[in-house]
Protein backbone atom coordinates (compact mmCIF):
# COMPACT_ATOMS: atom_id res chain seq x y z
CA UNK A 1 0.00 0.00 0.00
CA UNK A 2 2.73 2.43 1.04
CA UNK A 3 4.58 1.51 -2.88
CA UNK A 4 0.99 2.52 -4.46
CA UNK A 5 0.96 6.05 -2.32
CA UNK A 6 4.75 6.95 -3.82
CA UNK A 7 4.01 6.03 -7.46
CA UNK A 8 0.34 8.95 -6.71
CA UNK A 9 2.96 11.40 -5.28
CA UNK A 10 5.35 10.93 -8.00
CA UNK A 11 2.47 10.50 -10.79
CA UNK A 12 -0.09 13.66 -8.78
CA UNK A 13 3.68 16.13 -8.29
CA UNK A 14 5.27 15.39 -12.05
CA UNK A 15 1.81 16.06 -13.95
CA UNK A 16 0.82 18.97 -11.77
CA UNK A 17 4.01 20.77 -11.88
CA UNK A 18 3.74 20.11 -15.57
CA UNK A 19 0.76 21.37 -16.17
CA UNK A 20 0.92 24.42 -13.80
CA UNK A 21 4.18 25.29 -16.07
CA UNK A 22 2.39 24.37 -19.04
CA UNK A 23 -0.48 27.28 -18.19
CA UNK A 24 2.12 29.18 -16.60
CA UNK A 25 3.87 29.67 -20.07
CA UNK A 26 1.74 29.66 -22.67
CA UNK A 27 3.19 29.82 -26.28
CA UNK A 28 1.11 33.10 -26.93
CA UNK A 29 1.96 35.65 -30.09
CA UNK A 30 5.35 35.35 -29.36
CA UNK A 31 5.68 31.74 -30.59
CA UNK A 32 3.34 32.74 -33.44
CA UNK A 33 5.28 35.12 -34.71
CA UNK A 34 8.40 32.91 -35.04
CA UNK A 35 9.34 31.02 -38.36
CA UNK A 36 9.01 27.44 -37.37
CA UNK A 37 10.39 24.47 -39.59
CA UNK A 38 7.73 22.73 -41.91
CA UNK A 39 7.86 19.36 -39.21
CA UNK A 40 6.34 21.87 -36.34
CA UNK A 41 3.57 19.88 -34.99
CA UNK A 42 0.19 21.62 -34.63
CA UNK A 43 -0.15 23.44 -30.78
CA UNK A 44 -3.21 21.08 -30.16
CA UNK A 45 -0.43 18.24 -29.84
CA UNK A 46 1.92 19.37 -26.87
CA UNK A 47 -0.78 18.76 -23.81
CA UNK A 48 -1.86 15.30 -24.55
CA UNK A 49 1.84 14.26 -25.35
CA UNK A 50 3.41 15.90 -22.82
CA UNK A 51 0.29 14.59 -20.10
CA UNK A 52 1.12 11.15 -21.08
CA UNK A 53 5.04 11.46 -21.15
CA UNK A 54 4.73 12.96 -17.03
CA UNK A 55 2.75 9.92 -16.56
CA UNK A 56 5.27 7.73 -17.37
CA UNK A 57 7.70 10.28 -16.09
CA UNK A 58 6.16 10.33 -12.50
CA UNK A 59 5.83 5.92 -12.58
CA UNK A 60 9.35 5.84 -13.41
CA UNK A 61 10.15 7.85 -10.63
CA UNK A 62 8.64 6.31 -8.54
CA UNK A 63 10.11 3.23 -9.08
CA UNK A 64 13.44 4.45 -8.99
CA UNK A 65 12.65 5.83 -5.91
CA UNK A 66 11.38 2.95 -4.34
CA UNK A 67 13.88 0.14 -5.31
CA UNK A 68 16.84 2.43 -6.57
CA UNK A 69 16.76 5.61 -4.76
CA UNK A 70 20.94 5.58 -3.95
CA UNK A 71 21.71 4.98 -7.43
CA UNK A 72 22.79 7.58 -10.09
CA UNK A 73 19.67 6.90 -11.87
CA UNK A 74 17.56 8.25 -9.33
CA UNK A 75 20.21 11.52 -9.66
CA UNK A 76 19.84 11.52 -13.13
CA UNK A 77 15.93 11.25 -12.85
CA UNK A 78 15.98 14.40 -10.42
CA UNK A 79 18.42 16.29 -12.32
CA UNK A 80 15.97 15.68 -16.24
CA UNK A 81 12.88 16.71 -13.94
CA UNK A 82 14.54 20.59 -13.27
CA UNK A 83 15.96 20.69 -16.36
CA UNK A 84 12.42 19.47 -17.76
CA UNK A 85 10.60 22.22 -15.74
CA UNK A 86 12.85 24.92 -16.84
CA UNK A 87 12.23 24.55 -20.16
CA UNK A 88 9.23 26.08 -20.74
CA UNK A 89 9.64 29.07 -18.56
CA UNK A 90 12.91 29.97 -20.29
CA UNK A 91 11.73 29.61 -24.21
CA UNK A 92 8.29 30.87 -23.85
CA UNK A 93 8.28 32.77 -20.46
CA UNK A 94 11.66 34.64 -21.26
CA UNK A 95 11.65 34.39 -24.91
CA UNK A 96 15.18 33.00 -24.85
CA UNK A 97 15.51 30.49 -27.88
CA UNK A 98 18.96 29.52 -27.33
CA UNK A 99 19.08 29.06 -23.56
CA UNK A 100 16.25 27.00 -24.35
CA UNK A 101 18.00 24.85 -26.56
CA UNK A 102 21.09 24.91 -24.05
CA UNK A 103 18.59 23.30 -21.11
CA UNK A 104 16.82 21.27 -23.52
CA UNK A 105 20.14 19.18 -24.80
CA UNK A 106 21.14 19.07 -21.01
CA UNK A 107 17.61 17.43 -20.27
CA UNK A 108 18.50 14.92 -23.14
CA UNK A 109 21.90 14.11 -22.09
CA UNK A 110 20.61 13.52 -18.45
CA UNK A 111 17.35 11.52 -20.02
CA UNK A 112 20.18 9.56 -22.46
CA UNK A 113 22.12 8.94 -18.50
CA UNK A 114 19.17 7.52 -16.62
CA UNK A 115 18.54 4.98 -19.54
CA UNK A 116 21.75 4.15 -19.63
CA UNK A 117 22.36 3.76 -15.80
CA UNK A 118 18.82 2.48 -14.79
CA UNK A 119 19.25 -0.25 -17.70
CA UNK A 120 20.63 -3.46 -15.68
CA UNK A 121 19.20 -2.41 -12.81
CA UNK A 122 15.67 -1.78 -13.84
CA UNK A 123 14.81 -2.31 -17.49
CA UNK A 124 11.44 -1.38 -17.09
CA UNK A 125 12.05 1.55 -16.23
CA UNK A 126 15.39 2.24 -19.11
CA UNK A 127 12.43 1.10 -21.86
CA UNK A 128 9.38 3.81 -20.25
CA UNK A 129 12.17 6.35 -20.93
CA UNK A 130 12.37 5.21 -24.97
CA UNK A 131 9.30 7.68 -26.06
CA UNK A 132 10.31 10.35 -23.56
CA UNK A 133 14.34 10.21 -25.17
CA UNK A 134 12.27 10.12 -28.61
CA UNK A 135 10.22 13.29 -28.01
CA UNK A 136 12.81 15.15 -25.87
CA UNK A 137 15.45 14.79 -28.98
CA UNK A 138 12.74 15.69 -31.45
CA UNK A 139 11.87 18.66 -29.12
CA UNK A 140 15.52 19.80 -28.90
CA UNK A 141 15.88 19.48 -33.34
CA UNK A 142 12.62 21.70 -33.61
CA UNK A 143 14.53 24.54 -30.82
CA UNK A 144 17.43 24.41 -32.52
CA UNK A 145 15.31 24.44 -35.94
CA UNK A 146 13.37 27.54 -34.75
CA UNK A 147 16.92 28.93 -33.38
CA UNK A 148 18.91 28.77 -36.75
CA UNK A 149 15.76 30.54 -38.30
CA UNK A 150 14.86 33.17 -36.14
Amino acid sequence: MRNLFVYGVFIAIVVGIGLYIGVSNPPGEWYQALTKPSFNPPNWLFPPVWTILYIIIGFVGARTFIHHRSTPAMTFWFVQMVLNFAWSPTFFGFHHIALGLAVIVGLLVCVVGFIATSRKQDALSAALFLPYLAWVAFASLLNGSILLLN
